[in-house]
C-alpha cells in the first residue's frame, strides 16, 4: 500500500516523502496526527486525500523507525 501512495523525488518538496500526486509531505500529516488531530480532521483539511493516504504515511514512518540507528560522537 505505501509503495504506491508515498513517493520521493528531488524535484518535489526538496526530496521529502510526499503523498503521490500531491505536494503534501508525510511529515505534515504526521504533525497533524501528533498534535492530536484525528484522521477525519486531516481529511477535512485536505479533502483530496483518502484514509488510505493517511495510513500510508503512518506505515512509511513506521518502516523508517524499523531501521537501526547508531549514535556516534563527533570529534
Amino acid at each position: 500500500m505505501t509503495k504506491n501512495r508515498i513517493s520521493i523525488s528531488p524535484d518535489i518538496c526538496n526530496g521529502r516523502p510526499v503523498i503521490t500526486g500531491t505536494r503534501i509531505t508525510v511529515q505534515t500529516i504526521l504533525e497533524f496526527l501528533g498534535a492530536g488531530d484525528t484522521i477525519e480532521d486531516v481529511l477535512e483539511e485536505y479533502p483530496t486525500l483518502t484514509a488510505e493516504d493517511i495510513y500510508a504515511c503512518i506505515q512509511h514512518a513506521s518502516k523508517l523507525m524499523a531501521n537501526r540507528y547508531e549514535v556516534q560522537e563527533l570529534v
